[in-house]
């Protein structure tokens, strides 16, 4: 098959989301809260459908379960990564997500390591990034006395930073703030705090406290950043992460670069810009807010126009 399956996104209302994902990419929201766009996914909770070709309709997770030679004839019995494009008009709960050993045994999935590009962001606007708890027994006391200034870890963002987040890492994104997020295939979320805040009908949002204690990494460590850059002509190809279970990437084009296969598949999303994606001769165009996979078949492509995009592959553990 030598063509690229484009997805459609699932978009998804949140209690914090806003209109950006329809005033930004055109995407037909569902309501004046929408937080999330599940660009490329095959989650029970928002599975996206190829859009093109002949598996035009099908089902990622069922692409992924019948035709396994599109991706390598993979190990992982799911699809394994998860990207998403996510617009915090207020901010999200301070939460934590688990391994995979936690989330396995007690919720059923895998767990949940993630990553962020900052998109966008308002003037000031940060994250919740970690903790300042030195041990277990401090870090639950904090919790139930609500010293939550004194826990919590903020940090200023801005447009093109770029953040690991492992399982266990305290994290919240702040109001203002568009992300793209690269993750494990997961919807496994322990909230923390959620700044008392109550739906239209007068609820609070569900706490899991002890959960959060039991996964949460203490003390906290940032994750270290070891981008690597290459230039070819004004194009600007950076690799920001290589995990255990991704490599993520941003693709600055400008004229033309022709990429080959590194990894069984790779995922794409055009988060800027106009330009073409060239497989076999064949010519795709690509706009702002499109999402595409590159299934395994496809050894090169050849990448035009002005536009940024963020790509990923599955990490060894997910291959």
């Amino acid at each position: 098959m030598q063509e690229p399956l484009f997805i459609q996104p699932v978009l998804q209302e949140k209690i914090w989301g806003g209109t950006k994902l329809r005033d930004i990419y055109g995407y037909d929201i569902p309501s004046e809260h929408t937080g999330e766009c599940w660009a490329i996914s095959a989650h029970p909770d928002g599975i996206g459908a190829v859009e093109n070709g002949e598996y035009a309709g099908i089902k990622l997770d069922v692409l992924y379960a019948e035709h396994p030679e599109l991706f390598g004839n993979p190990a992982s019995p799911v699809f394994p990564l998860l990207t998403k494009i996510i617009d915090a008009a207020e901010a999200l709960s301070v939460q934590v997500h688990p391994d995979d050993a936690y989330g396995l045994e007690h919720e059923g999935e895998l767990g949940k390591t993630e990553c962020w590009y900052i998109i966008d962001a308002d003037e000031d606007a940060e994250i919740i990034y970690g903790h300042n708890a030195k041990t277990k027994d401090e870090f639950a006391g904090m919790i139930a006395d609500g010293k939550w200034e004194e826990l919590l870890r903020h940090v200023k963002v801005k447009k093109g930073d770029f953040f690991f987040v492992p399982s266990g890492t305290i994290h919240a994104i702040g109001g203002g703030i568009t992300i793209l997020e690269t993750q494990q295939s997961s919807n496994t979320t322990y909230r923390v705090y959620d700044f008392d805040r109550k739906d239209d009908e007068g609820n609070t949002r569900d706490l899991h406290i002890q959960q959060s204690i039991d996964v949460s990494m203490i003390p906290h460590r940032d994750a270290v950043n070891h981008f690597e850059t290459v230039k070819e002509g004004p194009n600007v190809l950076t690799t920001f992460i290589q995990s255990d279970y991704f490599t993520v990437y941003k693709w600055d084009i400008q004229t033309e670069v022709t990429f080959n296969k590194t990894a069984p598949y790779t995922l794409a999303s055009v988060l800027e810009g106009t330009g073409t994606l060239r497989i076999g001769g064949k010519a795709h165009p690509l706009n702002k807010g499109e999402h595409f996979i590159i299934p395994n078949p496809v050894e090169s492509w050849t990448l035009s126009g002005t536009m940024q995009l963020i790509a990923s592959t599955p990490g060894p553990k997910n291959s």
